[in-house]
């Protein structure tokens, strides 16, 4: 009995006093924003007919849908051109520097509202990508996504060198941009624009917000750490949490996808993967899918791998070794996918997901290696190399400042 309060006493202890999966939570941080921002820069020359005044899917049909299900989306707020610009030019704004690291906590939420906004004004424009990106953006919002290879991790750390000479600290930036955001948060709550819809998003959006403030507060005032550490285990608590959602939500993917996929003829005959490949829409090198389709035993092995690693990869997560493995395959799939199939941002999305999986140890290697390429870069132009932190200064959690 005392093994077992003891190890439960551990595992409350392990994810309470620290937010687990820095660089994972960085990699997903990275790996989304940059899925978005590269998809919303690339369709900048169409984005009129996909969610703009001229898409077929016309901002009063539109309206009539929200009005029905009570999906939120700051596009039905306003059917002028100027509306419609400022909110794309959000979207793109917010995704950069999401993968920058600024301001994380902030940048995190607006990415959300871009996300969803976008996605919501024309639904039928989307696939499977979008919806997993829909989802991730809402569970990146309670993550401690800029510990480590952030701007706000860089920021920390000057910080702390500077108070360690001595000298004080001051933030503006992070107060400012939360009263320019709660300024605007008032005023569209205030407006009636939350009324009739899902309270999912005006209740993400109030609750980090008031949190910000009472993190800023405490950090501050508080004469005593038991305020402050309080405050460090539930943002630890909801971290570990959404971490824990987000990898059960990419276990579910796979598996529904997976059994799915047995209940198919064309998958039990082993020739389902033929037919994609020559459909012109899902081809984007026709010759790439001849060459691929001219093998049929290639064919039945790359369609029965493709369900046996779906399904099998939810139970590998108890072998480390063993899950490598099918992560890696996983990820050279959907990179296949991209390329042979046109989807890219829908491959982007799911190796994305797939990172909260990635060892430590190999992210490490990653970041030393862009790290190096960096210093390469900066000695070449002339500049001071960068000092890399150490991971024990990298993986601290994220002060109030650094997310406001």
């Amino acid at each position: 009995m005392n093994r077992f309060a003891l190890s439960v006493s551990a595992g409350i202890a392990r994810i309470t006093e620290s937010a687990l999966g820095p660089y994972q939570s960085a990699v997903i941080r990275i790996g989304f924003s940059a899925t978005w921002l590269l998809f919303l820069l690339r369709e900048f020359p169409h984005r009129q007919e996909m969610y703009g005044p001229d898409a077929p899917w016309s901002w009063g049909l539109a309206h009539q849908l929200v009005t029905s299900n009570g999906a939120f989306t700051a596009l039905m707020w306003s059917d002028t051109q100027i509306w419609f610009e400022l909110i794309y030019a959000v979207a793109v704004l917010a995704s950069a520097l999401l993968l920058l690291g600024w301001r994380t906590r902030a940048m995190s939420v607006l990415f959300m509202v871009g996300v969803v906004s976008l996605q919501n004004r024309s639904v039928f424009m989307g696939d499977g990508g979008d919806n997993v990106l829909h989802l991730m953006s809402v569970y990146l919002v309670f993550t401690r996504c800029g510990q480590v290879w952030s701007l706000d991790a860089r920021r920390r750390r000057l910080a702390d060198e500077a108070r360690a000479r001595g000298e004080r600290v001051v933030d503006r930036t992070g107060p400012a941009l939360w009263a320019v955001l709660g300024f605007a948060l008032v005023a569209v709550t205030a407006g009636g624009r939350f009324d009739g819809i899902d309270p999912t998003v005006p209740v993400i959006l109030w609750l980090t917000w008031v949190a910000q403030a009472v993190w800023w507060v405490v950090a501050r005032r508080a004469k005593s750490r038991e305020p402050r550490v309080l405050l460090d285990v539930v943002a630890n608590l909801a971290h570990n949490g959404a971490l824990l959602v987000i990898m059960a939500e990419a276990c579910m993917i796979y598996s529904t996808a997976g059994w799915y996929k047995i209940q198919g003829t064309r998958w039990q005959d082993g020739t389902a993967v033929y037919y994609p490949l020559h459909l012109d829409y899902f081809s984007p090198w026709p010759a790439l899918g001849d060459l691929m389709s001219s093998s049929g035993t290639m064919l039945m092995l790359v369609t029965y791998g493709t369900v046996i690693v779906q399904v099998a990869f939810p139970f590998t997560l108890l072998n480390r070794r063993l899950k490598n493995v099918l992560l890696a395959v996983m990820m050279t799939e959907h990179a296949v996918i991209a390329v042979v199939l046109g989807l890219p941002f829908f491959s982007l999305a799911m190796i994305a997901t797939d990172a909260v999986f990635l060892p430590t140890p190999f992210l490490l290697l990653l970041g030393g290696a862009a790290a190096r390429a960096r210093d390469r870069v900066r000695t070449r132009a002339g500049r001071t190399p960068l000092p890399e932190p150490r991971p024990a200064e990298s993986a601290e959690p994220t002060h109030a400042g650094s997310t406001a």
